[in-house]
């Protein structure tokens, strides 16, 4: 039987953070400019929530959204993995509770990865067509 892979063999190594108190303009600006969706939001080194674009399409409906901080519209308490922890359990906890990504973290709480939504659905098409195209020829 095949071992089970590791959550950093598909994770995005080396995210893009921002800090609680970056713009929602310069978070929008950095999300456009490398073509992402989610932010890891960082204080003092230390991970404190997530920005997402659907975040940042929410702050942009409030009347003084040119004025707001990524603090005032991240997501606390993001789903973090260490990235030793097998793939199978990241994406089935980011499918119950909905989650759009997983944060990826050393023990020591530096964050290394990030593993979306999109990474997962790109993973089931990978072994899909591994098992399916394989079998086949």
């Amino acid at each position: 039987m095949k071992q089970l892979p590791k959550v950093d063999k598909y994770m995005s190594a080396m995210p893009h953070t921002v800090e609680r108190t970056t713009s929602i303009r310069k978070a929008l600006e950095l999300m456009r400019e490398f073509d992402i969706r989610h932010l890891p939001v960082q204080e003092n080194g230390m991970l404190v929530g997530v920005l997402t674009d659907r975040d940042i399409k929410l702050a942009c409906g409030f009347e003084n959204s040119a004025e707001l901080t990524v603090n005032g519209v991240m997501t606390l308490n993001p789903y973090t993995a260490t990235p030793q922890t097998p793939l199978d359990h990241v994406v089935l906890e980011m499918a119950e509770h909905k989650y759009g990504c997983a944060v990826i973290q050393q023990e020591n709480g530096k964050i290394v990865g990030i593993f979306t939504a999109t990474d997962g659905l790109r993973v089931l098409g990978e072994m899909m067509h591994e098992h399916y195209r394989s079998n086949t020829a």
